[in-house]
């Protein structure tokens, strides 16, 4: 029979705590790189609760006992609540329509005074134990169609209301979810026309429409004329190159359009535009013929939706391999670069230690992803298991995508770095993701449902 660790250190994965700790300490020096200036006073300015990094270690200080608390906690409430806890964050997400305060175009957050609160940011952890409480029912056959609506009915629920309040790089975390289910059996067909709309979509930046339906119908009537003989004797590879291609044409025709002007805002619409370096043709444009003054003030919209993503890679270009030192480096110490100390913090990392430092701390992402599918393999649990993937999917996509976003390989969409950007509500939420899986690990040989 189980019997429960008598010590909150006994069975803890030290390793995950460790690369936990480094990581959060790497991203308080690179906030405070960011923001020192040489007239500053440190001990009086860690104290004062006025700059970003002071704050950053209050919130560090504030997870680490959040951390504890959560090693303290029995395994079987988060199996017992995951519902509850799920309910409660929709209902959170929904409070912002009323309550929210909007920041930078996203009525997305609520003020609690001391920071602000990012319901669909916490709303990540409730997903993971929701999706992991559905997945572990005995009464859940993921291979029918049936179970597996309602797992991306969890999954993306809160990705909706996200996308209502404006917060769409949010919202697009939630596919993260895919990687637990394909783990627990989701047909690799879902993954594979996944992979092909996305392969689509950037196809559909590159070019016009008109000339890829054109493309589409010759392709279409090319392999059914090398495949006529086939097709007489069965008439079902003639489906599929139809089917295929009236999707092909339906999303590129309809569906990319839809979403370029009615799901996308406009500047954002403009910088996934911009970053392959064509004009948005799906803008409203309401005037038929520009002025040279109406081009002018065109063009400078635009470079300054560029102008985040060009002070990135220079800074980080600047570095070189060494980097440039601690607190010696020109565009950060310069305030070159917008929200540095958020969504570019990564930007700190490669001019001040250059490549060899990007690299490292990239080891160190990767080791803690390693480490979270090692712990997840080892569960006898499959709440434990799912829960855990759901940690490893939610890490990997921000870490991607907001690293691609800084050299200028994604557009921007506001995702932070992991543990190393500034913001309560963003700590807060991967210190939680960690820890729970932390103690699941801990009592493992527990089968928790």
């Amino acid at each position: 029979m189980y019997q429960k660790n008598p010590s909150i250190s006994k069975g803890i994965d030290w390793v995950m705590i460790w690369l936990y700790a480094i990581i959060v300490s790497i991203g308080i020096l690179c906030i405070f790189s960011v923001e020192y200036k040489s007239t500053d006073n440190v001990m009086q300015t860690l104290l004062g609760f006025k700059k970003n990094y002071s704050k950053q270690l209050y919130f560090f200080g504030a997870s680490a006992i959040l951390a504890v608390f959560i090693l303290l906690l029995d395994s079987k409430l988060f199996t017992a609540t995951a519902n509850l806890s799920y309910l409660i964050g929709i209902l959170l997400i929904l409070a912002t329509f009323v309550l929210g305060k909007e920041i930078k175009g996203s009525k997305s957050w609520i003020p609690l005074g001391f920071m602000n609160l990012q319901p669909v940011e916490l709303c990540k952890i409730f997903t993971s134990l929701a999706l992991a409480k559905y997945l572990s029912m005995q009464e859940t056959d993921f291979k029918k169609p049936q179970s597996q609506l309602i797992a991306a009915a969890i999954a993306f629920t809160p990705a909706a209301f996200s996308i209502l309040q404006g917060e769409t790089g949010l919202a697009l975390v939630y596919f993260s979810f895919l990687i637990a289910m394909y783990r627990e059996g989701l047909p690799p067909g879902y993954l594979i026309a996944g992979v092909s709309m996305a392969v689509l979509l950037v196809v559909s930046l590159l070019f016009h429409t008109k000339t890829l339906l054109i493309a589409f119908a010759v392709l279409a009537v090319v392999v059914i004329y090398f495949n006529r003989r086939q097709i007489k004797r069965n008439n079902k590879p003639l489906i599929w190159i139809v089917g295929a291609w009236l999707f092909c044409s339906l999303f590129v025709g309809v569906a990319v359009p839809f979403v370029f002007k009615h799901v996308f805002k406009g500047y954002q619409a403009n910088r996934i535009f911009s970053m392959v370096g064509v004009d948005n043709p799906f803008a409203d444009n309401t005037t038929a013929t520009l002025n040279s003054e109406e081009e002018k003030e065109k063009k400078s919209k635009t470079d300054k939706q560029n102008y985040n993503v060009k002070q990135s890679k220079i800074a980080i270009g600047s570095g070189g391999f060494a980097g440039k030192g601690f607190l010696k480096g020109t565009q950060t110490q310069g305030d070159f670069v917008p929200e540095q100390h958020t969504d570019f913090i990564f930007t700190s990392v490669g001019e001040n230690f250059g490549f060899w430092g990007s690299a490292l701390l990239m080891l160190l992402y990767l080791g803690l992803l390693l480490r979270i599918i090692a712990i997840a393999e080892r569960q006898r649990s499959t709440f434990s298991r799912v829960y855990a993937y759901s940690v490893a999917g939610i890490i990997f996509f921000h870490v991607a995508v907001n690293i691609c976003v800084t050299i200028g390989l994604a557009p921007v969409i506001g995702i932070t770095l992991p543990l190393m950007s500034y913001g309560g509500s963003s700590l807060l939420t991967f210190t939680i993701l960690i820890f729970i899986l932390i103690k699941l690990d801990k009592d493992r040989q527990m089968v928790l449902r």
